[in-house]
């Protein structure tokens, strides 16, 4: 084990690349671990002429004993000089109390993080190995063994973890020589919760057979970030093939072109899409990704979707589409078109601006319900329904489009070539999703 009185230096070399941030923050519970995280950076503050520095805390409010913790961190921050902002969040109840606790923090850590703004939290080794542990035990794959990331982008700025290489002993040795005192969370001596029985009753039998067994673990999740890397850069290239420009790039949608995917063996199927989803949803678990295979192999004329916690992915016209907020919302209408000069807000599905000399009379915005036809010169009547087939509109935009009617005529399709204007030209349908 290196000795703590070197810890100053090796935290200061982890933070190097990061010295011209605008501003380093301490997510500060009040532990052990963030409190010598906190003394360190307080410490080097008055020498080493680093970016400004402030500790947040936030309160959970989950039980009694946490309420005086908020104090005790204001005390700690008046001794160092470290200004302290407190942030009360309020935890959704659900499955996992844990997970909702951690979703409330991150929250409040995204909300505080501005432009250029280093959040630096405690993790430390133990905790690297533990995570590894506690995912295989819930048969993560490689993205989740990689455990806890040294950085991540977060809000407008960056998360840092600089004591992952730092044990849990050097932390407390470091506390004992500077006298520092911190908080404890009786929730941690709750075996109920898994992470607590991995701590305090797996690891020191493990310990017993194999004492560098955290250190070890901490190896194989770097080795496993690494790794995960790799399929992250095989992934882009495989992204690339499918990133295809399309004609309805104008939605503003995330789309990837189906068939070079297919090409792809299973597994880098897989491991393009976990990378192009990672940012919008939670991954699917092994099972759930049959709805993968059920998309990608559906009938050429059928319209499948693959649901996440957090969105849809839609299949038309060759390509896979990511529906999310208000594209899973229903729209209804008409919606009367009073000052035509002015853009037309549709609740819920952006906005319409009619360009040019507006038609007499009186004008409304309205959705397809089915059965339709418009008139189109030389063609006589069509069914809107051809009309939107032979212009390839993705299934998911048919109930959206807005139709620009005079009373009972429709008289044109927003975004349509050929059918978003008059005969003559002088004016203009655009919708602006």
């Amino acid at each position: 084990m290196q000795s703590n009185t070197d810890l100053p230096t090796r935290l200061l070399t982890q933070l190097f690349p990061w010295r011209n941030a605008t501003h380093w923050r301490i997510a500060f519970s009040g532990g052990l671990d963030s409190t010598v995280l906190l003394h360190l950076l307080a410490s080097l503050a008055r020498t080493q002429g680093l970016p400004p520095l402030s500790a947040i805390h936030v309160h959970h409010g989950l039980q009694a004993v946490a309420d005086a913790w908020p104090e005790h961190c204001r005390k700690v921050c008046e001794a160092l000089g470290v200004p302290l902002q407190v942030v009360s969040v309020e935890v959704r109840p659900g499955a996992s109390v844990e997970r909702a606790a951690r979703d409330a923090r991150y929250a409040a850590f995204i909300a505080a993080t501005q432009e250029n703004d280093i959040l630096l939290t405690a993790q430390h080794r133990d905790d690297q190995a533990e995570t590894l542990l506690f995912r295989l035990l819930r048969g993560a794959g490689a993205r989740g063994l990689a455990a806890i990331p040294r950085q991540r982008p977060l809000g407008q700025g960056y998360l840092l973890r600089p004591l992952l290489d730092v044990s849990r002993a050097e932390l407390e040795a470091y506390a004992s020589r500077h006298g520092l005192s911190w908080v404890e969370d009786p929730s941690n001596d709750d075996h109920r919760y898994a992470r607590n029985y991995l701590r305090q009753r797996v690891f020191p039998v493990l310990a017993e057979q194999w004492p560098q067994a955290s250190m070890t673990l901490a190896r194989s999740a770097a080795h496993l970030s690494e790794a995960q890397g790799l399929l992250d850069e095989l992934a882009q290239i495989d992204l690339e093939r499918a990133l295809s420009a399309s004609a309805y790039d104008w939605l503003g949608l995330r789309s990837l072109e189906l068939a070079p995917l297919r090409n792809l063996s299973p597994a880098r199927q897989r491991n393009a899409l976990s990378h192009w989803l990672a940012s919008v949803t939670k991954l699917p678990d092994s099972d759930h990704w049959a709805g993968w295979d059920s998309l990608r192999d559906a009938r050429e004329d059928g319209h499948p979707v693959w649901r996440f916690a957090d969105g849809e992915m839609h299949r038309t016209g060759g390509r896979i589409w990511w529906l999310s907020d208000h594209w899973l919302q229903p729209v209804s209408g008409p919606i009367e078109w009073l000052e035509v000069d002015q853009p037309l807000l549709l609740p819920g599905n952006g906005r319409v601006i009619l360009r040019g000399a507006a038609p007499a009379g009186a004008l409304c915005i309205r959705y397809r319900q089915g059965g339709e036809v418009m008139e189109l010169p030389g063609r006589g009547h069509r069914d809107l329904k051809r009309l939107l087939n032979e212009n390839g509109v993705p299934a998911f935009v048919r109930g959206r489009l807005p139709l620009l009617y005079q009373d009972e005529q429709l008289l044109g399709l927003a975004n349509l070539p050929g059918l978003d204007k008059d005969p003559n030209g002088t004016w203009q349908l655009t919708w602006q999703p």
